[in-house]
């Protein structure tokens, strides 16, 4: 595929990143000469220095025969611009970005009335993904396929805990829960487990079951279930903040943010009246402790800078604080976060390009059973993907005991009909099923690419 990627902030930077992985042309455009410079010596990638919705630097770039354009700007309107004109070059798919609050309600009109492809806003995506977590407070992270049918939850095995010493099949006989593991990261591996594979403390496992409540009874019989969260508190009030108190207060949270700005905490106080807004800094001590940050259930760190945020979780985590959620961008980062705490890690750019690859993977395969849903989890060495099933005399209609599966491959999930099924080996795939896979296997994005 020939894809365009219209600006090289961190957002456009982590997209072509993946997209390079995955084989395909790409061609980079950005106003910034040094930028283009950059991005050029280290991937293997076309640079055009220039405004990316300018009708002559698009067509220089080849937009007119390109099967991607995805505008990622600081500019909405640059972004959108972008699209249209690419479209009307000729492209086959565009994808924008759009952050705008004003315009969240606008995605129908941008789609349906304007012919952009998708739209997408990262601080949407992250919102989404930590209110996710919220109303599951055990999880450090939770995957939602199949229109939120089947969640895939990460885990983490804290000391002393029963499943300490188990194996997979000893804990299906002493609990009879039918839930999966998907996959386990223990250290720098990871590993898709056999019924054989025996749990350690510090573990942090992927699984899933057929219905939530399925899973919430094994993590209370595993003494895994954390107590609801009612008390929340954010730092820093941006858009992501915006948009994930909304959400919170719509499903009864208590919600205070505090902004170190003062003129955005008035602007706060307008949009989320049912909000308490603190004028403060989130990374000072004594304002965390007179507002009462160790009375809280959740902190959510949200600031502009990865460094305060991981600052003020740790701090957290010294405090004992039930849920703590970290906003970082830098990947390097991610790795300490985690080593030194048990926190949930949000990256805005990471969820915004799983998204744009998922769509890049189902509209280069032309064989069958296209991606509709990816992410990418432990770092990016496992990914979860969701395939429609087609018909397929290797695969459909089959005992699942009876595929040859390539090594490190995971059956996870099957959605018929909206009804979630956690396979065994008797089960079958059948056309226009969802099928969950989980592979450290790279670049799958057709369900025969599971098969020896």
């Amino acid at each position: 595929m020939k894809v365009i990627v219209i600006g090289d902030g961190k957002v456009g930077r982590t997209i072509v990143g993946h997209i390079c992985q995955e084989g395909h042309q790409v061609v980079v455009v950005d106003t910034d000469p040094n930028t283009i410079e950059e991005i050029v010596s280290l991937y293997d990638v076309m640079g055009i220095c220039g405004n990316g919705a300018s009708y002559d630097i698009l067509k220089s770039a080849g937009a007119g025969k390109a099967n991607l354009v995805v505008a990622a700007t600081n500019s909405d309107e640059t972004n959108i611009l972008a699209c249209l004109i690419s479209q009307k070059l000729g492209a086959k798919s565009t994808i924008a970005r759009v952050r705008n609050i004003e315009y969240s309600n606008q995605t129908k009109i941008f789609q349906q009335d304007l012919g952009i492809t998708m739209t997408i806003n990262p601080e949407r995506e992250a919102s989404d993904e930590i209110m996710k977590i919220v109303n599951f407070p055990a999880a450090l992270r939770v995957d939602s396929f199949a229109k939120g049918n089947v969640d895939l939850v990460e885990l983490y095995i804290p000391e002393g805990s029963p499943l300490i010493g188990q194996s997979l099949i000893s804990i299906y006989q002493k609990y009879q829960i039918k839930v999966l593991v998907c996959a386990v990261q223990r250290n720098e591996e990871v590993f898709i487990p056999s019924g054989n594979f025996v749990f350690q403390a510090k573990d942090k496992i992927h699984i899933t079951a057929n219905s939530k409540a399925t899973l919430r009874q094994f993590l209370s019989k595993s003494e895994l279930l954390e107590n609801k969260i009612k008390r929340v508190m954010i730092i820093g009030g941006g858009k992501i903040a915006v948009y994930l108190a909304n959400d919170l207060l719509k499903n009864k949270y208590k919600v205070k943010i505090i902004e170190r700005d003062y003129k955005r905490c008035v602007e706060l106080s307008e949009l989320l009246p049912g909000a308490t807004i603190i004028n403060g800094d989130g990374a000072d001590q004594k304002v965390l402790s007179e507002e009462g940050f160790d009375n809280t259930d959740a902190i959510i760190t949200l600031t502009g800078s990865d460094e305060e945020n991981i600052i003020i979780s740790m701090y957290a985590y010294t405090m004992n604080i039930q849920k703590i959620i970290t906003k970082i961008n830098k990947q390097s980062l991610v790795g300490l976060m985690e080593s030194v705490t048990n926190s949930s890690v949000i990256s805005p750019k990471d969820l915004t390009a799983s998204k744009i690859i998922s769509y890049v993977r189902a509209a280069s395969n032309k064989r069958g059973s296209n991606v509709q849903t990816l992410y990418k989890l432990v770092n990016n060495q496992v990914e979860a993907l969701e395939f429609i099933a087609k018909e397929n005399k290797k695969l459909t209609n089959k005992p699942l005991k009876e595929l040859k599966l390539k090594p490190n491959i995971l059956i996870a999930g099957i959605i018929r009909d909206g009804n979630p099924i956690i396979p065994s080996g008797n089960d079958c795939i059948m056309p226009e099923d969802s099928v969950i896979v989980v592979t450290t296997n790279s670049f799958l994005d057709d369900l025969n690419d599971m098969l020896e």
